[in-house]
């Protein structure tokens, strides 16, 4: 049982993810950053709100935050764009490549029968 779960554990795809997950969240936090740190005080800027609280009062003390929701908006926004670029992309040009080249050594390889029919049919024609 126990070495069922070490195969599992040292499988590389599930080591790939365990640093997928910490990379991504590293980046999350810095996404973040940026998008409270510049962009949202830049939103509201433009917006000619005094600061980066962009917020609709709906009476009886509460506000909707609209702040909060442009700022997890482009954190979302950078954050799948630079993984699409980044990871996808790429990944998916080698994925083709590789496919490519499966097919391009599949093509070139016939089956030993296939050749020997052609041999035995240009044997054939010569004879006629």
């Amino acid at each position: 049982m126990f070495k069922g779960y070490r195969d599992f554990i040292l499988r590389g795809s599930v080591l790939d993810l365990a640093v997928g997950v910490v990379i991504g969240a590293a980046f999350t936090a810095v996404v973040s950053a940026i998008s409270t740190g510049i962009l949202t005080p830049l939103v509201a800027r433009v917006a000619g709100a005094e600061s980066a609280d962009i917020a609709i009062s709906i009476g009886g003390g509460q506000a909707i935050d609209l702040g909060m929701v442009i700022n997890a908006a482009m954190a979302f926004l950078i954050t799948s764009t630079v993984l699409y670029f980044v990871v996808i992309v790429p990944v998916n040009r080698i994925r083709t490549l590789i496919r490519q080249d499966n097919l391009n050594t599949t093509e070139n390889l016939e089956p030993a029968d296939v050749i020997l029919l052609r041999e035995i049919l240009e044997e054939l024609r010569k004879t006629k």
